[in-house]
């Protein structure tokens, strides 16, 4: 007699394997990106380890103390074979510790790292998400009404902003709103009469001065959501289905629906990578509205020549990037039935 499958165990199993798989290559990519950024520190012109760690000789301290002094800087010994160098630079990462910075002296890098993630991770996520949802929403009438004066507005504005560099937005938001209609502050993250804390003075401060912020990221990333959900929107309404629900004449709202559900399923993907992505981009707009996030720490850390935070800035930008990237593939695996089965439509 046959035993019967147990209900949902090879789905289980597919989620499984596919989530097991995205881990391990995203470990594999985070072990290269810290391998890499090793090497970068390690042959900057001038070597700065080794540079510091000759400079505090010369100013009198031991060979173990310049050492351990070097290492506390940088996460890794000055001397030794650079295989040894690598393998305390990486035990040191394991444990959280990128160093000290140079340019805030006895300040761990993580420290100012975790300070300045918040400053980018609230705008990133506010722009990113406004600019989803209505670029999806106009995305979806556009696609509908591509025959249409509005389908042709949409689809002009969408290729407008989608071909405007961020930093040029940005520029374009500054004036507009600070000089030619002065209306928000240009630049901070907070103004500094107010005390920190939940009260409705720091709250409607720390709104005002994330106000240009979120706007830049929003328009930056809007063009790209109408034009992907338009198209998307073109191949869902020849499906077989959407022609089966004409002929049965369902309402107009219901076939939207239904054109919408199914249209929106890649762009969940784009979705978690540009998350990713506008973290690399955070820079330029940071920049431009002096916001202290993890994009101007970067630049900053550039200028001061503050090799350990430059280092540990790039990595944590980077992990993001690919942590977005395998989150994009697994929610696309939860969604979207076909994918977590490995079936097709």
């Amino acid at each position: 007699m046959k035993l019967l499958a147990r209900p949902g165990g090879p789905r289980v199993n597919a989620v499984t394997r596919r989530f097991t798989g995205h881990l391990v290559r995203g470990l594999i990519m985070i072990w290269v990106v810290t391998t890499i950024s090793f090497v970068i520190i390690r042959n900057i012109p001038g070597n700065p380890v080794l540079g510091q760690y000759e400079t505090l000789i010369e100013r009198g301290m031991s060979p173990d103390m310049a050492e351990r002094a070097t290492a506390a800087l940088y996460g890794f010994l000055p001397t030794g074979s650079l295989w040894e160098q690598y393998l305390g630079y990486m035990k040191a990462l394991l444990h959280l510790d990128m160093g000290q910075s140079l340019s805030t002296p006895g300040t761990e890098v993580v420290t100012l790292i975790g300070a300045a993630a918040k400053w980018t991770i609230l705008p990133v996520l506010g722009g990113t998400l406004l600019s989803f949802v209505l670029g999806v929403t106009l995305g979806v009438y556009a696609g509908i009404k591509r025959s249409g004066k509005l389908g042709d507005l949409l689809s002009i504005s969408g290729s407008l902003l989608h071909g405007v560099p961020q930093y040029v937005i940005g520029l374009l938001v500054l004036a507009i709103f600070t000089t030619l209609w002065p209306i928000l502050p240009a630049g901070g993250p907070v103004d500094v009469e107010f005390v920190p804390g939940f009260n409705a003075g720091y709250l409607a401060s720390l709104i005002q001065h994330a106000t240009l912020p979120v706007l830049t990221y929003a328009l930056a990333s809007y063009g790209g959501w109408v034009l992907a959900m338009k198209s998307s929107v073109a191949t869902v309404l020849g499906d077989d289905f959407i022609l089966a629900a004409e002929l049965r004449g369902l309402s107009r709202g219901v076939l939207f629906r239904y054109v919408a559900r199914n249209a929106i399923l890649p762009l969940f993907t784009i979705l978690a990578l540009s998350l990713g992505m506008l973290f690399g981009g955070a820079i330029f707009i940071e920049r431009i509205f002096n916001y202290p996030g993890l994009g101007l720490l970067l630049v900053n850390s550039i200028g001061a020549r503050d090799y350990a935070l430059m280092g540990g800035t790039f990595l944590v930008t980077t992990v993001a990037i690919i942590v977005a990237n395998i989150a994009a593939d697994l929610l696309y695996a939860v969604i979207d039935p076909r994918v977590r089965t490995g079936g097709t439509a």
